[in-house]
């Protein structure tokens, strides 16, 4: 007699809860869609905006950054946020979710190839890449004291050691995921505090450069890309 197999009960996957950075995100798009602004229109003020949607400063800039991130909105020191284009809110959380599943894999490159630029210039440099890496730093001082991430500044600076390593591969591959770079830059400066922490692990990897340390440099800059990764967008829980 032959016994039927007990049906295996069905597996459901579990519902992602949107997080609450996301739900911002709809919300002001809405916001955006209902009183029809279009590119080049302010959003209200962070405080005021904040206080709108009842959240704190810190919950809604997580979700200004994801939308700086993808395009949507520019955000500069002194005027607020500025609308970039309209899109729809499916669009936005769409790339989003793209955007989040590929982060891991720019740091991984990030770790690759940055650590081994940092070793090449610390053997290879010459006092005028020291200073160039030197006015990198005091732009990104200078930034950070106006009150703005110091986003211009660290990029001159990851671009000075790039320079200074003397490998004309290894800048064309840095070359060609500047575009993914940045992404992580701009999440990472919109960190509270951050802009001050990257700043003093520049410091830290210049003063491994100068000395002609290489497995320091290559240290020093393992510990900062590891720093600049630590992103909100990357975290299962919500802030």
């Amino acid at each position: 007699m032959i016994v039927a197999e007990a049906k295996k009960p069905r597996q459901f996957a579990k519902v992602q809860r949107p997080r609450l950075y996301e739900q911002l995100m709809q919300q002001i798009l809405t916001f955006v869609e209902e009183e029809q602004l279009g590119p080049g229109d302010h959003l209200p003020a962070e405080r005021e905006l904040a206080e709108q949607l009842g959240v704190s400063r810190a919950t809604l800039a997580q979700a200004l950054v994801a939308l700086e991130v993808l395009g949507v909105i520019d955000v500069q020191h002194g005027t607020g946020a500025v609308l970039m284009y309209r899109p729809s809110v499916a669009k936005v959380l769409r790339d989003l979710r793209a955007h989040k599943s590929r982060l891991p894999e720019i740091v991984e490159a990030r770790s690759t190839l940055e650590v081994k630029l940092a070793a090449l210039a610390a053997e290879r440099r010459t006092e005028a890449d020291l200073e160039k890496i030197d006015q990198a730093l005091v732009v990104m001082a200078e930034e950070i004291k106006e009150g703005g991430r110091g986003a211009r500044g660290d990029e001159l600076f990851h671009e000075a050691v790039t320079g200074a390593a003397k490998s004309a591969v290894l800048q064309k591959l840095m070359t060609f995921i500047a575009e993914m770079v940045l992404e992580t830059r701009i999440e990472s400066l919109g960190q509270p505090g951050r802009p001050e922490r990257s700043l003093e692990s520049h410091h830290k990897i210049t003063d491994a450069i100068r000395r002609g340390d290489a497995e320091g440099a290559a240290e020093a800059m393992g510990e900062h890309i590891e720093l600049v990764s630590d992103v909100a967008l990357l975290k299962d829980e919500e802030r």
